[in-house]
């Protein structure tokens, strides 16, 4: 099955690329409510799913022990820019348990940001903790820590922590995650390709806490809930993320993945919503979730409006005239 067609860049009055997709929106019953393309595809979700990951944090009693309120659990679901607010808070969670960034297994890489500049201006070379998934990990090793398991080798597969986090992805998926359908992230831990509407109807559970024990449905609201108050730790300056989650404060979740994936939830509709951009362009699956959302809160006509907007970014030169835009194509209408 070919995926359709669903973003348009356009160049003067022509269109110059187009972008096929997926989307998968359902309710927390497991019924469809809209849907596009092939959602039955297994995909890799990447980042997209670091809320569900999170869970172990706080259901281990981790993230109380620690006292970690809003701002730790929204960068523990983050891929952050490695802005100097990220990097000092991943920093202070690792402290909290007593570690430092040599225990961090991600890798590093340059920051997303005018970090970069500054690092380099400075000399230095980045770290783990400017690895976009820091928070993240640093989310685990203090799990680990919590929990008295030993935190080396975190990463791989068949350690109890990612044990903890596989369980928590087929628990909220209902999906099998199993060596058929592993590979390895770029932060180094497994990932798992299953449907794409396995990781609707998840995060529909996960907005709405059907289907879950009370403990479990606490905690996701609670996931959520801290990603809607700090949209700037999950993301960071300029990022579509906190754009999509500012255009609502607190009735929007959505996180972004590697390769054209996005994962979102509308708590107040109990909806959850995966998309794929099928050639893995960030730029089309950004129009995509955007156009996405619009659609389904076009009862609020404000909210509608800004998050119409961001479905239609502009082209620029690059002397900043208006050359082209992204757009929508109807099938996304």
């Amino acid at each position: 099955m070919s995926n359709p067609v669903l973003v348009e860049v356009t160049r003067g009055s022509v269109v110059e690329s187009r972008h096929r997709g997926a989307v998968s929106v359902f309710d927390a019953d497991g019924k469809p409510v809209w849907e596009i393309g092939d959602t039955d595809r297994p995909v890799f979700p990447r980042s997209a799913v670091k809320a569900i990951q999170a869970l172990p944090l706080v259901e281990s009693g981790a993230a109380d022990v620690y006292g970690f309120g809003n701002r730790e659990l929204a960068l523990a679901c983050a891929s952050h820019s490695g802005e100097p607010a990220h990097v000092e808070l991943a920093q202070a969670m690792l402290a909290k348990a007593g570690l430092d960034k040599t225990a961090l297994e991600c890798g590093a890489h340059w920051p997303n940001h005018e970090a970069t500049i500054a690092l380099a201006r400075a000399g230095d070379l980045p770290s783990a903790l400017h690895n976009n998934c820091s928070g993240k990990h640093a989310g685990f090793l203090c799990t680990c820590v919590h929990s008295g398991i030993a935190h080396q080798g975190y990463v791989k597969e068949g350690h109890a922590q990612q044990e903890m986090v596989r369980d928590a992805m087929q628990s909220v998926t209902r999906a099998a995650h199993n060596t058929d359908n592993s590979a390895i992230d770029g932060c180094s831990i497994p990932t798992y390709a299953v449907p794409l509407k396995s990781f609707a109807q998840g995060f529909a559970r996960m907005a709405t806490g059907r289907g879950f024990s009370p403990e479990r449905a606490k905690a996701a609201k609670r996931l959520l809930s801290a990603c809607m108050a700090e949209p700037f730790l999950v993301a960071g300056t300029g990022k579509a993320d906190v754009a999509l989650m500012q255009a609502a404060p607190g009735r929007i979740f959505v996180k972004t993945g590697a390769e054209g994936v996005y994962c979102a939830a509308l708590p107040e509709l109990g909806f959850g919503i995966a998309l794929k951009c099928d050639d893995g362009a960030g730029r089309g699956a950004e129009v995509m979730i955007a156009a996405v959302l619009a659609k389904l809160l076009r009862d609020d006509e404000a909210v509608a409006a800004r998050l119409t907007g961001l479905a239609h970014p502009v082209v620029e030169s690059r002397i900043g005239a208006k050359v082209g835009l992204l757009r929508p194509t109807t099938a996304l209408n």
